[in-house]
């Protein structure tokens, strides 16, 4: 990875939806250069995907919750069960095993209180091998993702 390349994915990182006539002008390549780069890193798997990034509050997801979760053991099939249980789960949108204090956090987002409870009762209470969850809610943004920082 050059310079160029890291110049491309930083512009992709803040908008992956211009064309790419666009960004090359703005790069001061040729379309068919930037184009070329733009498949050469998605060849490499550096760009892993494009998506668009949707407003939680205009769909309605008022609230923003992060739970760490503490397993009753450490035991292959227990960590299996449960993150086995996580992928099926829609409300779950993030779950990332961690070290320290709790084994897991998740991300979770509801509309508001009655909808938490809902996902709390029926989904997350009914997680596998848990042991303790401890809820934290988010109350307003800092600093959005923005992305990596390549340099």
């Amino acid at each position: 990875m050059d310079q160029i390349d890291t110049r491309i994915l930083r512009a992709l990182q803040r908008d992956s939806h211009r064309p790419v006539a666009e960004l090359a002008a703005d790069l001061s390549l040729s379309a068919s250069a930037c184009h070329r780069r733009i498949k050469a890193l998605e060849g490499a798997g550096i760009i892993a995907g494009y998506a668009a990034r949707l407003s939680r509050r205009k769909l309605g997801f008022s609230l923003l919750v992060f739970v760490e979760i503490t397993l009753k053991s450490q035991e292959r099939s227990v960590l299996q069960a449960f993150e086995q249980a996580v992928r099926a789960a829609d409300d779950i949108l993030e779950c990332h095993l961690t070290s320290g204090q709790a084994d897991y956090t998740l991300r979770v987002s509801a509309r508001d209180m009655d909808d938490y409870d809902r996902i709390h009762r029926d989904g997350l209470a009914t997680l596998p091998h848990v042991a303790a969850m401890h809820t934290t809610f988010a109350l307003r943004p800092i600093k959005h993702w923005q992305g990596y920082p390549v340099r």
